[in-house]
């Protein structure tokens, strides 16, 4: 197979494969593989009706393929890789069919620091019941003391964005720490390409004119918006519960579900994540071939 960075030039090749794949989960996204494609060092080739996925950092591996699973014959397909081949991310639906297809040859683990947290839009639109008291408590605080207003996000926000990360990261330190740095230029990245990607969509929250948090998100299936990105200045008491609820409640009845990727393993944003209710995991496995 032949590797070549990921390009805006064949986003469409490869979105065109990314729904042919039963399984949606958020990292397959474009704009997430384009967006962390410097992070990964990624690449891609496209190769036997499958878009084929690889990282060069911090390690060599592959990620799941992308395009119809069902329709190959992994049989024929493992024979033809290195013994100590390493595959992450993969989702449970194509883990499920190699341990019918391979067992043997695969040695499969969980990567809980991966798995997508899935959560129902109504619920986290209505925030009813007693799990979500504390949310409903802070959510009501920020409209009681704030002159606010929500709107979607469009282009000519970007600016007042950009600079609320850069706000945002000086507040949290991001260059002490990996992730968050990695994920500063991804945002950034995401930002100064924003023409490019006419399915992202988002919402701000504009306190006396000027944005105090914004969230980026595109549809991830028919059933499910998944959120790339969600930052809000600390300063502002319920801010983070204000514009989750109220960019969902702006989508209306077109979801009934919202993802929002992955905790990394980050125990803070574990607690934080599992705080919401999920209603599913996209749960994703470690595979390496034996």
């Amino acid at each position: 197979m032949q590797f070549e960075p990921i390009s805006h030039e064949r986003m469409a090749a490869y979105q065109a494969k990314l729904a042919q794949t039963p399984s949606a989960v958020s990292d397959y996204s474009f704009v997430n593989i384009w967006g962390w494609a410097r992070e990964y060092d990624l690449e891609w080739a496209f190769a036997h009706d499958l878009v084929w996925i690889r990282q060069k950092n911090p390690e060599t591996a592959y990620w799941a393929p992308v395009g119809p699973w069902h329709a190959v014959d992994w049989n024929t397909v493992w024979p033809k890789v290195p013994s100590g081949t390493v595959i992450v991310r993969v989702p449970e639906d194509l883990a499920d069919t190699w341990r019918q297809c391979c067992a043997t040859q695969l040695r499969m683990e969980e990567e809980r620091g991966n798995w997508d947290y899935v959560y129902s839009v109504e619920e986290l639109t209505l925030l009813k019941g007693n799990r979500f008291h504390k949310k409903k408590n802070l959510l009501n605080q920020f409209k009681r003391k704030y002159n606010f207003r929500f709107e979607p996000f469009s282009e000519t926000m970007i600016d007042q964005a950009l600079a609320l990360q850069d706000d945002w990261c000086t507040w949290r330190d991001c260059e002490a720490t990996d992730v968050l740095a990695a994920e500063n230029r991804a945002i950034q990245r995401t930002f100064l390409s924003w023409e490019r990607f006419s399915f992202l969509t988002g919402g701000a929250l504009l306190i006396d004119d000027m944005i105090g948090a914004y969230t980026i998100a595109e549809p991830l299936d028919t059933k499910t918006i998944l959120i790339h990105f969600e930052k809000g200045c600390p300063l502002y008491k319920g801010i983070y519960q204000a514009i989750n609820q109220m960019f969902l409640e702006s989508l209306g009845a077109r979801y009934e579900y919202v993802n929002r990727e992955q905790d990394l393993g980050d125990e803070g944003l574990r607690k934080a994540k599992l705080s919401y209710h999920p209603v599913a995991f996209n749960k994703k496995y470690r595979v390496t071939l034996l």
